[in-house]
Parts: structure tokens; C-alpha cells; sequence
């Protein structure tokens, strides 16, 4: 119920035989209507509706030094908000793992109940304010959130700037990237696992005939699956050029510190300077200028028998003699505390 001035109600002449009556009869004299809330259509769009979503009731939860504000639009759940809520912190913990901070000082979260089950997409934004919208099954369990990687991917986005459309591949590609490691490093999801998932996707982000560079072929495997292998390469050579003291996690943490955020407009290059000198090699740079107009040529078979790292018959086994098997273990083991 909203608050009332009742002294501001009433002309001054009248406001003491008002405000006696008011006592006498409050229901006849304060009619209150409450405000409606937006329509299931205004949250059906394909951008954030920041509008639609500041009308809706808030839950206000604290994690890793920002503020989420978690808001349900019109839709029924099999699970309980509260689970819901709990599981958006978890995920928002483990970013807040991988880059030592929460990225933002503060996000909307729009959860979309949907048909069917499990979480089925999302989206994130950054032009009014961090945000994204989730869509979550009806029928979704607790399981199938736990298990889940949409919400960590859109939350990896808040954490570098707006760049050109061109450089989408990077945006994704590193979402990709990164919620198969941090996942790992917050003990939420085992290395096995992962590793069977990088094995087995990264082929689909190997150049095709006539690809002329990641940032002129806009194809969905160049896109997300060419942008998380720009980043496994990225990583592993950060930590061979640094003794294994930093990786990718440490250069793009450096992005963060400097506002690099979804909120900023940034040129990519401006980015991976700031990553580069947060490690102190020029890794990024360099392998973007390979990449950034032609193929490249890239061995993974080599790359993964160099981390010590093979898939047969659908089981991973590690190769601990394998001359990056220190690297392996390194890109997976989270940070170490300051």
C-alpha cells in the first residue's frame, strides 16, 4: 500500500474538519488504486523492457559487492521464486569468482516464465543499465538450473565493453569460453566435463573454405565456437609467457578494473590493450592481428595433445607428461586468494 501525506490532501481551510472526518470514515474519503502491472506483452520483445521491469516487484539481493535486482514477469513456475532467486546468486557468485568482483555495481535480472522446462535462452544488455532477461520453463527443476549455462554466459557479457558489431566473435566467444572454466573453478561443474565439451565443440569453430578471418565471417560456429577457441589459444599462451602466473581470467580482470564494462562503449582495440598490460604480454593483440582477416592455422589436434588431454569413446583421459599438462591443470584451478 502506498503512503499518503493526508496534511496535503485537503485545501488549508479544511484541513482540520477534514482530517476529523478522514478519521471518522477513511475508507470513503482516500480511495486508493493500486497500480497495475504491465501486460506478459511488454516483456515479449526483443530488447529490454527497463520500463515494464521497474513496475514489477523487486527482489534486492547482495553478492560479491553489487546490488541484483530480480524481478519475475507474468507466468507460472513450477519452482518457487525463492529457488529461483537462489540460483541467480549462485550463478552471479560464481562470476564474481572468476573475476574477483561482480563486474557491475548493479543489474536488473528479468526471469520470463515459458512452456516447457529447463532454462531455454537469454539476453543481456547494457544501454540503460546492466541488465538481462532469462527465459525459464515452467516445468524447469532445480536440477536443470544447477546444471545450466545460460545464466553465466549472459553475465560473463557484463563484463566487457560494447564493441563494434564486427567484433561480436569476441563477445561470444569468450561467454562461451568462460562459463566452462569459471563453472569449473567455482567447483560447480567438474573438469571431465568441461574438458569433454572443449574437445568435442571446438572443431566447429575451425575456419571453413573461403573464411577470410574472424572478423569478416559472421557464421554461428566462427561466432561463438571461433571466439572461445581465439580464447583457449589466448590463454594457454598467457600462462606459457608467464610462467603460468596469469591467464586469461587475470588480462580480462584488468578489462573490469578499468570500466571495461557492458555499459562502456569501447573499440575492441582499446580493450586488448588494457587486457594485454594487465598481464604484461602483448598475446591478445598479437593473435588478434593474425586472426582478425584470415584463417589462421590452427592445429588442435596438436593443442590438445601438447595440454595432455584426449577423448576416446566418449570418455576424457589426462596425459600429466604432456609438455603443457601444468597449463591444463592451471586453466581450470581457480584463483589463488590475495
Amino acid at each position: 500500500m502506498c503512503e499518503v501525506d493526508l496534511m496535503k490532501s485537503f485545501p488549508k481551510r479544511q484541513v482540520v474538519v477534514g482530517f476529523a472526518a478522514l478519521l471518522l470514515s477513511p475508507i470513503a474519503a482516500v480511495p486508493q488504486t493500486p497500480a497495475a502491472l504491465p501486460d506478459r506483452e511488454a516483456f515479449m520483445t526483443r530488447r529490454m523492457p527497463y520500463d515494464a521491469f521497474d513496475r514489477l516487484p523487486q527482489h534486492v539481493v547482495a553478492v560479491t559487492g553489487a546490488k541484483l535486482n530480480i524481478a519475475f514477469a507474468p507466468g507460472e513456475l513450477d519452482l518457487d521464486q525463492d529457488k529461483i532467486i537462489a540460483w541467480v546468486k549462485r550463478c552471479a557468485e560464481i562470476i564474481g569468482l572468476y573475476y574477483g568482483q561482480y563486474p557491475v555495481d548493479a543489474a536488473r535480472i528479468l526471469v520470463i516464465p515459458m512452456d516447457g522446462a529447463g532454462v531455454q535462452r537469454g539476453t543481456s544488455f547494457g544501454f540503460r543499465g546492466a541488465a538481462l532477461k532469462v527465459y525459464i520453463g515452467k516445468g524447469a527443476t532445480e536440477a536443470q538450473l544447477d546444471d545450466d549455462w545460460v545464466l553465466i554466459h549472459e553475465m560473463v557479457h557484463f563484463a566487457f565493453p560494447d564493441t563494434e558489431s564486427s567484433h561480436l566473435w569476441f563477445s561470444e566467444g569468450q561467454a562461451t569460453y568462460i562459463e566452462n572454466i569459471a563453472r569449473v573453478q567455482a567447483g560447480a561443474r567438474s573438469e571431465l566435463d568441461a574438458w569433454k565439451e572443449i574437445v568435442t565443440s571446438m572443431p566447429k569453430g575451425l575456419p571453413k573454405a573461403g573464411d577470410e578471418g574472424l572478423d569478416h565471417t559472421h557464421t554461428w560456429g566462427r561466432t561463438y565456437w571461433g571466439g572461445a577457441l581465439f580464447c583457449l589459444i589466448a590463454d594457454v599462451e598467457i600462462h606459457k609467457r608467464t610462467q603460468n602466473r596469469f591467464g586469461l581470467r587475470e588480462a580480462l580482470r584488468g578489462v573490469v578494473r578499468k570500466g571495461g564494462v557492458t555499459t562502456a562503449d569501447w573499440p575492441l582495440d582499446n580493450a586488448l590493450r588494457v587486457a594485454d598490460e594487465a598481464v604484461g604480454v602483448n598475446v591478445l593483440r598479437e593473435l588478434y592481428d593474425k586472426l582478425k582477416a584470415a584463417p589462421g592455422d590452427i592445429d588442435l589436434q596438436k593443442l590438445w595433445r601438447d595440454l595432455g588431454v584426449s577423448l576416446s569413446e566418449s570418455e576424457i583421459t589426462f596425459d600429466n607428461k604432456a609438455p603443457l599438462a601444468a597449463i591444463r591443470e592451471a586453466l581450470m584451478k581457480p584463483a589463488k586468494a590475495s
